[in-house]
């Protein structure tokens, strides 16, 4: 099968001919109609992601969409014929998606949504699960809270808005005048900068000083801060007198079911997030 091949970091990718992969137990052969590129694809491409590494010569690809082609032992959610995505490979030494073919355990795999196409399922995977652990997992976001998203028009944004609110939250999120009317649509109230209010949930997918200003932007005592981008040094004396919980996490974490070529049954093998209150002095 043709496959796009990384050689060495920062290389263009290479075409070529490599031996197609057959599903052993517990796998899906999937033959791959469309592969998503993600920010984070491209720092593995660069070398520049160590959290999630791949070792050279390697197909990267994190996300794909696809129709099953044929299924190993044990595996009864999937038949031949099936559209599914999933986020599957292209980190820590497992087969990712720029290749025509792609043989994945079947926990990372789900049946493919009948009402959009397989490019646009191919996009959802890594953007919707980084969404769902900062916002579900970690915030833990109700029915009438008031949510920030920093950076609303983005992948992770996006996402981030939807997902409020099918919670039935009050979303805010913030953009440049350019984006304002797709962050609209999706019925959110567009802020090109958010200042003078306090929010339940602030999500920050944008980092620097995006995510310090967010600090001061959280409800006193019961707010949360959620950041997809937490890289960097911040300074926690904001939030002295706020006292919210702030919910960091690796972005590692959401690479370890591919990373380990199966599902754990948790966001991680070992979870590498963690809870800080701003007014507690342990460690």
């Amino acid at each position: 099968m043709k496959a796009m091949i990384l050689t060495a970091a920062g290389q263009p990718l290479v075409q070529n001919d490599i031996a197609k992969p057959a599903p052993a137990a517990g796998q899906v052969l999937v033959r791959i109609h469309a592969s998503a590129v993600n920010p984070l694809d491209l720092k593995i491409a660069a070398g520049k992601a160590a959290h999630a590494r791949m070792p050279l010569p390697a197909v990267l690809g994190i996300d794909m969409a696809g129709v099953v082609e044929a299924v190993g032992a044990g595996v009864t959610a999937f038949a031949p014929g099936d559209a599914v995505f999933g986020m599957t490979g292209g980190v820590g030494g497992v087969q990712g998606s720029l290749a025509e073919y792609a043989a994945v355990d079947a926990d990372l795999l789900a049946h493919a949504p009948s009402t959009i196409s397989l490019r646009e399922a191919a996009a959802i995977p890594l953007a919707f699960i980084t969404a769902w652990e900062g916002l579900v997992d970690r915030a833990r976001v109700q029915p009438g809270q008031s949510i920030l998203v920093q950076g609303g028009a983005g992948g992770v944004g996006r996402m981030v808005v939807q997902l409020a609110l099918a919670f039935g939250a009050q979303v805010a999120a913030t953009g440049r005048p350019a984006q304002r009317e797709s962050i609209e649509a999706m019925g959110a109230r567009f802020l090109e900068q958010a200042e003078g209010e306090e929010f339940d949930i602030v999500y920050d997918t944008i980092g620097g000083e995006v995510l310090d200003a967010s600090f001061r932007l959280v409800r006193e005592y019961s707010g949360h801060v959620v950041s997809a981008l937490g890289w960097g040094t911040h300074s926690l004396a904001p939030l002295s007198f706020r006292a919210p919980a702030i919910p960091a996490y690796s972005p590692c974490c959401r690479c370890c079911p591919a990373k380990a070529g199966r599902r754990t049954g948790r966001s991680c093998a070992r979870p590498r997030g963690w809870w800080i209150r701003a007014n507690c002095r342990c460690s």
